[in-house]
């Protein structure tokens, strides 16, 4: 996920994520895609593979599925990246 041409991507997602989540309880791949002005299936991938590393955790129903980021894990993620991991 780090050293990859598309690791800007992710960290932005993460950024907008936390900077709208406690407002919009989360956002669809749809808002995403139209904040940060990406296709919707490039927003879609990016975000599947957040949330497949546990990163993210998903709430709703089918296509109105709401991203909202999983501060538990972000945390412990940094915490293995700051012991060298």
């Amino acid at each position: 996920m780090l050293r990859t041409p598309v690791y800007g991507t992710r960290l932005r997602i993460l950024t907008l994520l936390r900077e709208r989540d406690a407002a919009a309880g989360g956002l669809t791949a749809e808002a995403v895609a139209a904040r940060l002005g990406l296709p919707h299936p490039v927003a879609l991938t990016h975000l599947r593979l957040l949330t497949a590393l546990g990163l993210l955790r998903t709430d709703g129903p089918g296509a109105r599925v709401r991203y909202r980021r999983d501060e538990a894990r972000i945390a412990e993620v940094a915490r293995l990246f700051e012991k060298g991991w």
